[in-house]
């Protein structure tokens, strides 16, 4: 096995090998005390069975929540870079608007997604609205720490050399901002997915197109354990598979990124 092989055994068969031991812990706790009671905890091979049975049910879903998040998770790194462009600007407005922007991470969801349909209507837009606001605050935080983080040095000589403010901003801030930037991507990519949920068990109800959040909701009110769990297995493996995406995506930016700045 070449050393690329073993270094890729060495990252993958961890993690597998953990996955195996906690299924089998699962299957066996499963099987032996709630036996008699199955919906209560149902084992894997349950779970397992009522996935391949819903399967198309479940696929469908999954596609229905990931494209919620990956449009939410889109616009939270769009306009959380663009107000976070905006802050830098000035400590002025930092301090005006940064504070709001902080009291609307704080604030739950749940609380701000029956608004959401007030607002825009219960369906997709509501779901894609709720992964944004749940995702793009490490995207604006990231991005002005890194911003604020360049040597004030730089900008002096920057400003020597009579560069332009768009020039200081594009050439210096925003490079160097980059590695903190694809930080709060990825921090985002994970809480889209949750914000999708959220936003679709409140307000995403949908007969033709439902999401893994009605799916969730609809098992739990049929006691059906077993496919409420595929459901989040699902959910999970959609918030990793996001999450792996934009992690890739990030190491190929950030290795250009330096590999230019060579």
């Amino acid at each position: 096995m070449s050393a690329k092989g073993s270094r890729l055994a060495g990252l993958l068969l961890p993690p597998a090998i953990g996955l195996l031991v906690l299924l089998a812990a699962f299957e066996l706790v499963a099987r032996l005390f709630f036996a008699r009671e199955a919906y209560l905890l149902p084992p894997p091979s349950a779970i397992a069975k009522a996935a391949w049975q819903e399967r198309a049910l479940l696929a469908s879903a999954t596609l229905s929540t990931g494209r919620a998040a990956a449009l939410g998770f889109v616009a939270s790194g769009a306009l959380g870079v663009l107000f976070a462009i905006v802050l830098a600007s000035s400590r002025l407005l930092e301090r005006a608007l940064y504070p709001y922007a902080i009291a609307l991470q704080t604030v739950p969801i749940v609380a701000i997604a029956p608004l959401l349909v007030v607002w825009l209507g219960v369906g997709p837009k509501s779901v894609v609205a709720s992964a944004f606001i749940v995702s793009v605050f490490p995207v604006v935080t990231n991005t002005l720490a890194g911003i604020r983080a360049v040597d004030p040095a730089l900008r002096d000589l920057f400003r020597l050399y009579g560069a332009r403010r768009f020039a200081v901003l594009t050439k210096l801030e925003l490079p160097h901002a980059t590695p903190s930037v694809a930080v709060g991507l990825r921090v985002a990519a994970g809480l889209a997915v949750i914000g999708a949920i959220v936003g679709e068990l409140v307000a995403g109800f949908a007969e033709h197109d439902p999401g893994l959040g009605i799916v969730v909701m609809t098992a739990y009110r049929q006691l059906r354990t077993d496919l409420l769990f595929a459901a989040v297995a699902c959910s999970a493996a959609l918030g990793i598979a996001l999450f792996s995406i934009v992690s890739l995506g990030a190491w190929l930016w950030l290795r250009r990124w330096y590999s230019g700045a060579r």
